[in-house]
């Protein structure tokens, strides 16, 4: 059996995987509806949306299959998201890089295998792929048919992300963040190591928007996002909650190195200040908390301890400026 290669952008593949914000949900009739046609029209027994996890094959619609994923390291889709075309296998046991697997070998008895790249930013998610316990072999019409059903498989994973990003600063929304953050939180479980909190809050956005009105609001908040995209680490999960409000999960990072992150944040927002003279100052004020397994339950306390900090920081500023 040959193992399945990473992809050279293996790291860039999970963080875009990641932010479609599709792993480990319920099932949807979107991607239910799609497989069903694929099993009827192909006459296969298995049809599937597969995506390829960091150690997995997940399965976000399954018609035929009981399971919910599979080692990645025995899957014929983590082979498939190699290719640029179809990946088809007309008869796995007379394939040496499948004979003995154990896909193969036991249940579901994998005999024909057609695997359809999905892309999501130019980059392979996973597959549509079809699976028979006959083999057989693939027309030029069939392979175009799972073409035009990968594509609409693909319209549906984009329309999922559209709706977890904020519209105006295209950095992920309240939904997005919780969905990204409970993964986040969840690895750094597993991995016993730490993660901390920043909740922020943008200061005088008000007065912007009644100075130079709400399109120069808009300005100050796509520059605020845009400061965070620079400043902040691809592994940390940072979003728009709504309004003013903002905020990063930073993974493995104690509080300490929390605040070492905000000060060049501080930094980089300063420097902004300096160069686009808007007759404003960017500035904001913060809270930050550090994931504690024994208090917080979650993603949800975790944002409204750091909400709490922020505002006690918000009053605390206030009674001191003059």
């Amino acid at each position: 059996m040959k193992t399945p290669e990473f992809p050279k952008n293996e790291e860039s593949r999970l963080r875009t995987l990641r932010s479609l914000n599709v792993l480990d949900t319920l099932p949807e009739e979107r991607f239910d509806r799609l497989t069903r046609m694929a099993k009827h029209l192909f006459g296969v027994p298995i049809a599937l949306v597969s995506l390829i996890d960091e150690n997995r094959q997940w399965f976000k619609s399954a018609q035929g299959l009981d399971a919910t994923e599979t080692p990645r390291d025995i899957s014929f889709c983590g082979h498939a998201i190699l290719e640029d075309k179809v990946f088809i296998i007309p008869d796995a046991t007379k394939d040496e890089r499948f004979a003995d697997n154990p896909l193969v070998v036991d249940d579901p008895n994998i005999r024909f295998y057609a695997g359809c790249p999905l892309e999501a930013q130019s980059t392979k998610m996973g597959t549509l792929c079809i699976i028979d316990e006959k083999p057989r072999n693939f027309a030029q019409g069939d392979l175009e048919a799972l073409v035009d059903l990968a594509a609409m498989v693909e319209s549906e994973l984009a329309a999922v992300q559209l709706a977890t990003l904020d519209t105006l600063t295209k950095i992920s929304n309240r939904r997005g963040f919780l969905a990204l953050a409970r993964h986040s939180i969840n690895l750094c479980l597993r991995q016993g190591i730490p993660a901390s909190l920043v909740f922020m809050d943008l200061n005088d956005f008000k007065p912007i928007n009644d100075t130079f009105g709400h399109a120069e609001g808009d300005l100050a908040l796509l520059a605020f996002a845009t400061q965070m995209k620079t400043a902040f680490r691809n592994s940390d999960v940072f979003a728009r909650l709504g309004g003013d409000e903002f905020v990063v999960l930073l993974t493995n990072a104690s509080k300490a190195f929390g605040e070492q992150v905000l000060e060049g944040f501080s930094k980089s927002i300063e420097k902004y200040n300096q160069e686009a003279k808007r007759g404003y100052n960017l500035s904001f004020s913060h809270g930050i908390v550090e994931f504690d397994p024994a208090r917080h339950k979650g993603i949800d306390e975790l944002l409204a301890d750091g909400d709490a900090l922020m505002y006690h920081a918000k009053q605390q500023e206030k009674v001191l400026t003059p």
